[in-house]
């Protein structure tokens, strides 16, 4: 084997444009997450290398990251584009979280410890207080992760990871109706309670619907939106949130976990 390829030295020179690409991904997808870049917005190659600073090479391989996660769709002919909020997808990973949450609950409660369960509850509380939709998706993040790190299932708690930030998009839908934010952390403290009791089906059973229940109202929410015309749609979006909550209530259905629109699902 040559020099130029015996150890490392390869390795060690595309470090550098690897930590750039991850820069520039994380970058844009924070970006979209808080509505900065907008669904279907173009991702043009050259005005993003020039904002950064950067050659092309770079952008591209964060587009194609970005792309693998689903942030972005890249055509033929057509470029990078920020991806558009699907409500199938969204109903998709909240179901799958709802499948894994609940068995990386049912491991962890038994080895819950006091030091854990103090945790839990004060990261449960740091999500009731928050009102800034940035900070609680992180803080709603953190709860549920306390949650389930007890079961030492490194590659479940990664995978989850994943599926918290593909869904950050759709959770941030419900702050057009923040006063029902209350509903949510109402189920958390449902939750943390069965956790605590050691109660393993009830905690899972919770957890479950908690999920469920906001990955189909999201998705009744986008399919809703979809529907409407293009100016409707637009008008919407400017309503103050008292208006569009007058309106939402009478759609609000008997069982708990569908009384909410998408918008006021906090999961």
């Amino acid at each position: 084997m040559s020099d130029a390829t015996n150890g490392f030295p390869l390795e060690g020179a595309a470090a550098p444009r690897t930590s750039t690409s991850r820069m520039i991904a994380d970058a844009l997808r924070s970006a979209i997450v808080e509505g900065k870049l907008a669904p279907n917005a173009p991702l043009r190659q050259d005005a993003i290398a020039r904002h950064f600073s950067v050659s092309a090479i770079p952008v591209r391989e964060a587009l194609r990251q970005l792309a693998s996660e689903g942030w972005a769709k890249i055509e033929v002919n057509k470029g990078a584009s920020v991806a558009p909020l699907s409500a199938d997808e969204a109903r998709e990973i909240y179901e799958i979280r709802s499948a894994l949450e609940s068995l990386a609950l049912g491991l962890a409660i038994p080895n819950h410890t006091s030091a854990t369960l103090r945790e839990v509850t004060a990261l449960a509380a740091a999500a009731k207080r928050e009102r800034d939709p940035s900070l609680y998706v992180a803080r709603n993040e953190a709860f549920h992760m306390s949650l389930y790190a007890p079961a030492g299932r490194p590659q479940l708690m990664e995978m989850l990871t994943a599926l918290h930030r593909r869904g950050e998009r759709y959770l941030r839908l419900k702050f057009g109706f923040p006063e029902y934010k209350g509903e949510s952390d109402s189920e958390h403290t449902e939750i943390l309670a069965a956790v605590k009791r050691g109660d393993v089906p009830t905690a899972q059973k919770l957890v479950a619907e908690h999920l469920l229940g906001t990955g189909e109202l999201i998705y009744r929410f986008l399919t809703e939106r979809a529907a409407l015309p293009a100016v409707a749609t637009s008008v919407a979006t400017s309503v103050p949130p008292s208006a569009r909550t007058a309106a939402a209530k009478p759609r609000a259905a008997s069982s708990r976990s569908r009384s909410r629109t998408a918008d006021e699902a906090s999961s």
